[in-house]
């Protein structure tokens, strides 16, 4: 049985440019992961099915209790607690009220049949990680991993039916990400997620690809979809080299004809005329030696015109997710060179150090890749920001070598959003002509009117290649590159594309990253990780 019935779905942007044209699909059962490019319309058709927003045309139906949760938090209110989010603070205020001795009608309404309310959240946030926060705690004193990690708490407490989660690990450390991996394996209704984790996406039933406005399924995991895309990619190209060998032949024999043609319309002129035959029957014989050899060359045309189409039908099934090939030899940096030396380092957060006593120390040296790790809330990205000197330590000391440090946090804000991509990189590289600079452009996939976008207006993949073009290009070139979850809210084609850009990068990189497909992919070579304050290798 299909729990969520989209049927002849259309949608525009309120400029009237159509996102979705007559999409009609069914969402059965089980788990299924919903994959697409960045710009594609994942979430917006999320929101669609969760009735945020209207179509243009068609309808969508969904069968039981819907619970969704976005990529972006609508309760990131100011003074919102955990209970807020959970939905349960009437009831929690009501409970306490009674405990106080108020036994009004109003105070057992609010109650209702939620008498073990507390306790089945408390359950719910122990079994993701978070038993030890309490209710009434206000939401901006929890990192981003815990907030998200509490709004999916909440839409699993409310049982629903139909459940969709948008980018649901989104900062969640490795820990949290099983817990979680965990409690949607025992969800029992329809789940549809949206996700660039390929570790969630492989528990899934299948995988559902939206893709031209279609969606196409594809039964079992991700690796499971990787490999029928990768094959069904082979048989595309080798379709394409042979319906080019095809044209190509076709092309030779229509250009042979021809030639026969002409040879023969010349000797049969000569023939003629040594023959010294009237011109009436001169005239006849040409017109039906010239009659002949059109309708051979339109039966060899025909054939070419056949074969493109074959061609073009076969260019059409081959996908065109590009990849980026870059060469950075100036970001080089020689092996054994220190780019950074901290001792010590602490910052104070409200009455307490952020790290131990001793605080944190940590050396960067050469072309080293490092990737560092911890749970949710221990201070990975106040430690990026130290390195980079974008905060001030308030213990300790950080030495840094002459060159540049590129930090790119977890917003990706290092931008003008009212720039274009073309003004951005004019801006970070005033040094290179115009010439190279368009050329990076089409390195980075931006051509055309995409040069002219303002960055607010990219998708986030877009945004991320137009801001490591711009770091990577900088003059000079960073000697040094620290990522705060870079592959949040990538598709997993620009995932491919940041680990192709990364691995042509020649300095040294610091990464936080619980994607550990990802950190196998960019070689790294050594790992830290935070915990209860301190550094410590893993």
């Amino acid at each position: 049985m299909s729990s969520i019935v989209v049927s002849a779905l259309s949608y525009s942007w309120p400029d009237d440019t159509p996102l979705f044209t007559d999409l009609s699909f069914a969402v059965p059962e089980g788990r299924t992961g919903l994959v697409a490019s960045n710009g594609a319309g994942k979430s917006t058709l999320l929101r669609l099915i969760a009735g945020e927003f209207r179509p243009t045309a068609g309808t969508v139906t969904v069968d039981g209790v819907l619970g969704y949760l976005p990529q972006t938090l609508p309760f990131l209110t100011d003074g919102a607690t955990v209970a807020d989010v959970l939905g349960i603070a009437p009831v929690v205020a009501a409970l306490n009220a009674l405990a106080a001795g108020d036994a009004s009608d109003e105070v057992f309404t609010a109650i209702g049949e939620d008498w073990d309310v507390e306790e089945r959240s408390r359950a719910q946030l122990g079994r993701l990680g978070l038993g030890d926060i309490a209710l009434d705690r206000p939401l901006d004193t929890l990192s981003g991993g815990e907030v998200i990690t509490v709004g999916v708490a909440a839409r699993l407490l409310a049982r629903p039916d139909v459940l969709l989660l948008d980018e649901p690990t989104n900062n969640l450390d490795l820990a949290a990400r099983h817990r979680l991996y965990d409690a949607l394996d025992d969800f029992g209704g329809t789940l549809l997620v949206v996700s660039h984790d390929r570790a969630l996406l492989d528990r899934m039933d299948r995988i559902a690809e939206l893709r031209s406005s279609e969606i196409a399924y594809f039964g079992g995991s991700f690796t499971a979809y990787s490999e029928a895309l990768d094959a069904a990619q082979a048989a595309a190209e080798a379709d394409v080299r042979n319906a080019e060998q095809f044209l190509k032949r076709e092309k030779r024999q229509m250009q042979e004809a021809r030639e026969r043609a002409a040879r023969r319309s010349s000797t049969a002129a000569r023939n003629v005329k040594d023959a010294g035959l009237p011109k009436i029957v001169a005239g006849k014989l040409k017109r039906d030696a010239q009659e002949s050899a059109a309708r051979a060359d339109d039966v060899h045309a025909k054939r070419v015109d056949e074969a493109r189409v074959r061609l073009d039908q076969a260019e059409r099934s081959v996908r065109d997710d590009d990849a980026l090939v870059l060469d950075l030899p100036d970001t080089e940096v020689p092996a054994g060179r220190t780019v950074v030396a901290a001792r010590g380092v602490n910052v104070r957060r409200g009455d307490r150090m952020l790290f131990s006593d001793n605080g944190v120390d940590v050396d960067i040296r050469g072309p080293e890749r490092i990737a560092l790790t911890g749970s949710n809330g221990a201070g990975k990205s106040t430690l990026l920001k130290l390195l980079s000197g974008d905060l001030l330590a308030d213990e300790g000391q950080v030495q840094r070598a002459d060159g540049r440090i590129a930090y790119l946090s977890q917003r990706l804000d290092l931008l003008d959003p009212d720039a274009t991509v073309a003004e951005s990189l004019a801006a970070a590289a005033p040094g290179l002509s115009h010439t190279r600079r368009m050329h990076l452009l089409a390195q980075f996939l931006f051509r055309g009117d995409r040069i002219q976008l303002p960055v607010a207006a990219l998708s986030g993949g877009e945004r991320l290649r137009v801001t490591l073009m711009c770091v990577l290009f900088a003059q000079p070139a960073p000697q040094l590159l620290l990522l705060d979850e870079p592959t949040n809210n990538l598709d997993l084609v620009s995932v491919g594309q940041l680990e192709s850009a990364l691995n042509a990068y020649r300095g040294a990189l610091v990464v936080v990253s619980h994607d550990e497909r990802f950190l196998d992919a960019i070689t790294v070579q050594r790992r830290m990780t935070l915990a209860e304050g301190r550094l410590l290798p893993t």
